[in-house]
């Protein structure tokens, strides 16, 4: 059984429906991704499963539990890392681990938690002097203090740089290896590529797609952008009868063709035919961006 079960959830506020109809389920130890652009839903439907908003209708079940009806129960084992969240500015990055394992029959070992998540040398740092990056990570020890066996991340690396953000999801990456299940809202691809077992695509309170990474990305229309210059100059038109090709365009020389396997080999076999080089030649297989723009239509 799914430690987290969403069966037909529906939340509105006023005319608007935030969520409508959403079920998905996510199993024991994976990291489980919820993607979509900013208003599409992911923050209300994790708050329902974290039960700090009560669904119009549905039904939500964490590890069997209601987490309106046993918040209790679902506190002791689901930790959440919230989308915004504040603590008083002068309070340490020490105090505040040890006021919220104090909270809990069993937490986890702060200080531990902080060495882990490189913050040992800020548990003297007041909340307010601490960087971004840094604050993320005392937002991910406090949701991990009280030993939770799931654990809600919502929209954790919006505003880091880079660095802080691969630095996140290595973290990230520790919490499902030490057996915690994670739920991810994201609305960065590049993310949830690259750390989700799967994941469910909302656009407008509704469930678009939901696969692993490689399925969403294998739906695509054409999976492989084929790019190159030809050594003579070539009629795009030869091009447009390959198998399975979507798209041809030439920008200053370089041609673009878009379309899966099949056309990678039917072009490097005309190309040859024709006594065509392609030189800077790049074969580019699709990312995750480009099945979320296929299988939704819309923009980020």
């Amino acid at each position: 059984m799914p430690v987290i079960e969403v069966s037909d959830l529906r939340k509105s506020y006023g005319d608007k429906k935030a969520v409508d109809g959403v079920s998905f389920g996510v199993e024991d130890g994976e990291i489980f991704g919820i993607l979509g652009p900013n208003g599409a839903g992911k923050t209300t439907t994790v708050e329902c499963v974290e039960g700090l908003r009560r669904p119009d209708g549905g039904s939500v079940r964490v590890a069997g539990y209601d987490p309106v009806a046993d918040r209790d129960a679902v506190t002791r084992i689901l930790g959440a890392q919230l989308q915004e969240s504040e603590l008083q500015p002068k309070i340490t990055a020490g105090e505040a681990l040890e006021l919220y394992a104090a909270c809990y029959p069993d937490p986890a070992d702060w200080r531990d938690l902080a060495e882990r998540l490189g913050l040992t040398e800020k548990l003297g740092t007041r909340f307010a002097k601490l960087s971004g990056g840094q604050k993320q990570r005392l937002s991910i020890a406090l949701a991990l203090v009280g030993n939770p066996r799931i654990v809600v991340l919502d929209e954790l690396t919006t505003g880091l740089d880079p660095r802080a953000r691969r630095d996140t999801w290595r973290i990230v990456e520790d919490i499902r290896d030490r057996g915690v299940t994670v739920l991810l809202v994201t609305h960065f691809m590049e993310e949830a590529q690259h750390l989700c077992d799967r994941i469910a695509l909302i656009d407008q309170g509704r469930i678009t797609a939901l696969d692993t990474p490689a399925g969403l990305i294998g739906r695509t229309a054409s999976s492989t952008a084929i790019s190159f210059m030809p050594s003579v100059p070539l009629e795009t038109r030869l091009l447009a009868d390959l198998p399975a090709v979507g798209s041809v365009a030439e920008q200053d020389g370089r041609i673009v063709a878009h379309g899966t396997d099949e056309t990678v080999h039917a072009l490097l076999s005309l190309l040859t035919g024709q006594g065509v080089t392609a030189h800077q030649l790049r074969i580019t297989e699709a990312s995750l961006d480009d099945a979320y723009l296929d299988l939704t239509g819309t923009d980020r």
